[in-house]
């Protein structure tokens, strides 16, 4: 029998509410062997659980909000790289409609002379998603991948549509650190981690910390946990805007509660403005053009999916973002509400369709949050 492992309850309403049937039907259908829900308010947490264990072995270590390291996969893009542009932008040093061969004069091929900082942001570029994995698996290191997408070209004519691509966060990554004149990871560790206390968030964790990490695969019918999962990341040493972050439970929700503060370090003094972080969270008039919705390095709402993320119920300007190892973090600036839910759906699953389960469960958790939301008010 699987058991949830509680960190911390509020007391009240919330208590009943039906997460632990949510999460753990997508442990017995086969989606993930474990994983860590937290729901809260930007001055509280009021749910926060672990479920299940690192691997499908009851022998493996059980989850635990304050302790499991998740490879966030694309949440990096949101909590790491956007959050260095936010930050950037707000101090003046970057700027959201100027070119990016302004900033990365080696991107100057055919086409790229209107794809602005903004079109990556809201994935409008025309790029296209990665570089085929043939391609990728023959470059050798860091260097030759980021000769190789600042060598890229659209697809489609800039603006014009929105394609989901990890190119544009490997070209936000690098602008970052040209900008800040230092690597990404130490620009966002200074920066943004430090000054919101995420101990546990960090890119390429140490082995010490291999224990407390959740697998996203398999080596020779062994786990493999600590290591980015996302190949372009991967090829970049582990460190790229798109992917390789880890974080735990506990952190991620101190960062949400950064963005339901309006921007605020935890002793109320500002890390970015609150019209900038408006700016960043609110959905963009740019990427209107498709059924799937963006804000600055945010997914809006509606999502373009059948069995959306964000569930029915969270408001018109509700933000958030997702990674393909099974991480969601999900914000309803209008109900004062976060929704996280950390799986390593990547991790050896035993269903046929781990995606479509996984998506039902966010899905669910969502509504079963703003449910409660609704209700304690």
């Amino acid at each position: 029998m699987i058991l949830p492992l509680l960190l911390f309850l509020g007391s009240g309403p919330q208590a009943q509410a039906p997460y632990d049937s949510i999460v753990l039907s997508g442990i017995r259908r086969g989606a993930y062997p474990g994983a860590v829900l937290v729901v809260g308010r930007k001055d509280r947490i009021v749910y926060a659980k672990g479920y299940g264990h690192l691997t499908w072995s009851s022998r493996s270590p059980a989850d635990l909000p304050d302790s499991t390291l998740f490879d966030l996969a694309s949440l990096t893009k949101a909590v790491a790289t956007t959050t260095a542009a936010m930050i950037l932008v707000d101090r003046g040093r970057l700027a959201l409609d100027t070119p990016v061969v302004r900033y990365l004069p080696e991107f100057h091929g055919a086409g790229t002379a209107g794809i602005t900082v903004r079109m990556l942001l809201t994935h409008t570029s025309g790029l296209r998603g990665d570089l085929p994995t043939p391609e990728l698996r023959a470059l050798d290191g860091r260097a030759a991948l980021l000769r190789a997408v600042l060598a890229e070209t659209p697809r489609t004519p800039p603006g014009s549509r929105v394609v989901y691509s990890d190119l544009n966060f490997v070209l936000l990554g690098e602008i970052i650190s040209r900008v800040s004149g230092e690597p990404l990871d130490r620009f966002v560790t200074r920066e943004v981690f430090a000054p919101l206390g995420l101990a546990d968030t960090r890119y390429l964790p140490p082995a010490r910390l291999a224990a407390r990490a959740a697998p996203t695969g398999l080596w020779h019918g062994h786990p493999v946990a600590g290591a980015v999962n996302d190949p372009t990341a991967a090829k970049a040493g582990g460190v790229s805007g798109n992917a390789g972050l880890f974080s735990t439970g506990s952190d991620l929700a101190r960062f949400a509660q950064f963005l339901l503060r309006g921007g605020t370090r935890p002793d109320g003094t500002p890390l970015v403005s609150p019209g900038t972080l408006r700016l960043f969270t609110t959905r963009s008039p740019q990427a209107d053009v498709g059924p799937d919705h963006r804000a600055l390095g945010w997914e809006a709402v509606p999502t373009d999916e059948k069995v959306s993320s964000a569930g029915t119920r969270f408001g018109p300007r509700s933000f958030g973002h997702t990674g393909w190892t099974g991480t969601s973090l999900w914000v309803d600036p209008d109900r004062d509400l976060f929704v996280i839910l950390l799986t390593n759906r990547a991790f050896a699953p035993r269903s046929r369709t781990p995606f479509t389960v996984l998506k039902e469960v966010r899905g669910g958790l969502a509504d079963a949050a703003a449910r409660w939301s609704d209700g304690a008010r």
